[in-house]
């Protein structure tokens, strides 16, 4: 038996990131499911509108906890706001990403990302994964993405973060077998959500809608340790595990550089001339 369900994990349903893209349309299928929501990320303004449309459209309660999860005390300020609330479903889909030279990053943003992309998730799951274990039921949708399944220069440490997420949803699929706590590692590709615009990629995002990305992932709950949605995006995952990660490393590279030279940023094209002369000299 697989999928999300109030009668299979109970409880409430926990987003984090929930104020845009990805995180409303889990919030949305998740109520539309029956799950009374709570819904966390830094914009108050629209975690209301979402939750009254919510309340109105699906009869569920739901909860508003505006915090950024990059501060020092936000976990334990959100465990202090949910209470007694029972939480049977924790979707981990907080994060952000910057395009670009790692040398040309702001080394504070840079830690900010670490902090929300892999250290959120980590506090998170020893948050709310006792109680689940306890009750014997509960599920954790963990969001990472194809791009954590090779090196992605030009977005060196987003591509990082990701790994660290798919590793560790795949790794706690196979610790949590045998009990009621199903695990899933969400592996999309481009998605139409603000990603782009936040990145710093000169554009919007283009790709799939993000609703059926939310459903792979909560239909898929109690399947796989993770699902890679689109037909390309699974073929590109699965390539990795056959071409020299030194391969697959130079051709990330050239694809986003040529991509992300879009964005007009002096400092990729120098990236993208420096990787040519690398290649052309046999580096």
């Amino acid at each position: 038996m697989k999928g999300t369900t109030p009668a299979r994990q109970g409880g409430w349903g926990l987003v984090t990131g929930a104020s845009s893209g990805l995180g409303v349309c889990f919030a949305e299928s998740l109520a539309r499911r029956g799950f009374p929501v709570v819904l966390t990320a830094r914009r108050a303004d629209r975690l209301e509108e979402l939750a009254t449309r919510l309340r109105t459209a699906h009869g569920v309660e739901v909860l508003v906890v505006p915090l950024d999860l990059t501060d020092d005390g936000a976990h334990e300020a959100l465990v202090e706001a949910i209470g007694e609330r029972e939480i049977g479903l924790l979707v981990v889909n907080a994060g952000f990403g910057y395009s670009g030279r790692f040398e040309d990053h702001d080394v504070e943003s840079d830690v900010r990302m670490v902090r929300l992309n892999c250290e959120s998730p980590v506090r998170l799951v020893h948050a709310f994964l006792p109680s689940m274990l306890t009750r014997d039921r509960g599920g954790i949708v963990i969001v990472s993405s194809v791009a954590g399944f090779q090196p992605t220069p030009w977005f060196a440490l987003y591509g990082a973060t990701k790994a660290f997420d798919l590793m560790l949803a795949e790794s706690l699929w196979v610790e949590l077998r045998g009990s009621a706590v199903d695990v899933i590692g969400l592996c999309p590709g481009e998605t139409r959500t603000e990603f782009a615009e936040m990145a710093h990629m000169g554009r919007k995002s283009g790709g799939m809608e993000p609703g059926p990305v939310v459903d792979a992932a909560l239909d898929g709950l109690g399947g796989g340790p993770s699902v890679v949605t689109g037909a390309l995006n699974k073929m590109t995952a699965g390539l990795q595990r056959f071409l020299p990660r030194s391969w697959t490393a130079r051709a990330t590279g050239a694809v986003l550089a040529k991509e992300l030279l879009a964005s007009s940023s002096a400092a990729l094209r120098a990236g993208r001339e420096s990787l040519e002369s690398r290649e052309s000299s046999g580096e």
